[in-house]
């Protein structure tokens, strides 16, 4: 590769003089990992308030751009890194509409220097839509049941405000910049997708009805159900960015490996999907185990070539950015690892990772607590001998 681009690929490759040849006999080449879903570079230590810029207060913010408040110096980016995620689709959680997400290659000295897309799309967190049988001390059914409703006829409002900006806007007659509204213009123009966080059947079911009837190109996050849903999902052709395999079932029924076996079910259906982790800011620092919950879903069912493409090629694809990365091809960006094994594997390392072609830094805080502590009890060791 050169310039950041792949040129060629094969076994006898006869490279010009001026070419770097690097030689990993033994090793393997992939793609460089991508997490389609995380906080990473808005939360650092979530105990601590001033560390968390992933949530705006309110509950309508579709202005809001993650890349501007990406700390492309935050210590968890090194860690991850290391364990082969070269790209991470980094989103908003908080509010009704959250604002837009963008995503960021894990490497740059900026904000500017690290975003790879943006925006990808918008966030929308869906209203829950069970209503409990029980009473809280709270609240009554019939409060929830009316918290529910007004949540729905909240969005309703909200896309029809956004129709009637984009026609005033369309026509000349809008008399100064809105710039929630704004946000909105790619999404009713379906440039960007619209991304749909919702677990259960029930919110799955209404939001692609919701989108349907609004035209918006929606993408599911979360999905513990989708597997229930697969045929309104494949009939309206809606990925999904499956959430965090590694968790227990949702219901007390459920089979304890239910969780791990709905990208397998999203597989033998035809549903488009890729996997992540938990979305949520606490498990931020745990992004570098992105890699074991798509293991997990190969050892419930999900063939194990499926399962890489989960983290590499479907998420390139869902998120609209296949072109440049997501496998190893001809005209592609050269963002690979290089490893000691299977990727999937935990006794694996990543020797090597380049993005874009350049060469990125894989040495982190976890390595140089390990090269401490090992001095350490080696430097205790040599003294008790003596």
């Amino acid at each position: 590769f050169a310039d950041g681009v792949i040129l060629e690929l094969g076994k006898n490759i006869a490279p010009s003089g001026e070419i770097k040849i690097l030689d990993i006999d033994g090793l393997h080449v992939y793609p460089g990992l991508i997490s389609a879903g995380t906080t990473i570079g808005l939360v650092e230590i979530n105990a601590v308030r001033a560390t968390r810029d992933h949530a705006e207060t309110g509950w309508l913010n579709p202005n809001v751009r993650v890349e501007r408040a990406y700390n492309p110096d935050s210590e968890i980016i090194p860690v991850t890194r290391s364990n082969g995620i070269l790209l991470a689709h980094v989103i908003p959680i908080g509010g009704r509409v959250s604002g837009t997400s963008a995503v960021m290659k894990m490497d740059g000295w900026t904000w500017e220097d690290c975003t790879f897309k943006s925006p990808t799309g918008l966030h929308i967190n869906w209203p829950t839509m069970r209503i409990s049988n029980s009473n809280s001390k709270k609240k009554s059914q019939e409060e929830k049941l009316n918290d529910r409703n007004e949540a729905l006829e909240q969005l309703d409002t909200m896309i029809n405000d956004a129709k009637a900006y984009k026609a005033a806007v369309s026509s000349g007659t809008q008399e100064g910049v809105d710039m929630r509204w704004e946000a909105f213009i790619p999404v009713l123009n379906n440039d960007i997708p619209v991304f749909i966080h919702a677990q259960r059947s029930l919110q799955i079911k209404a939001a692609v009805e919701w989108c349907s009837k609004n035209d918006l190109k929606m993408i599911l996050m979360g999905g513990a159900d989708s597997w229930k849903e697969w045929e309104i999902l494949k009939e309206n052709d809606i990925p999904v960015i499956y959430e965090n395999p590694l968790s227990l079932p949702m219901r007390r029924d459920e089979r304890t490996d239910t969780k791990y076996t709905v990208p397998r079910k999203l597989w033998e259906k035809g549903v488009k999907f890729c996997t992540i982790g938990s979305t949520s800011n606490f498990q931020t620092p745990h992004q570098r185990g992105l890699p074991y919950h798509a293991a997990m879903t190969a050892a419930f069912g999900l063939p194990k070539d499926e399962a890489l493409k989960s983290i590499t090629l479907y998420a390139a694809e869902i998120l609209g950015i296949s072109e440049y990365v997501g496998s190893l091809e001809i005209g592609k960006d050269a963002t690979l690892i290089v490893t000691t094994g299977d990727p999937l594997e935990i006794t694996s390392n990543v020797e090597i990772a380049f993005i874009n072609g350049a060469q990125t830094d894989l040495s982190d805080r976890h390595k140089s607590l390990d090269n401490k502590y090992r001095e350490k009890y080696r430097q205790i060791k040599e003294n008790s001998q003596e």
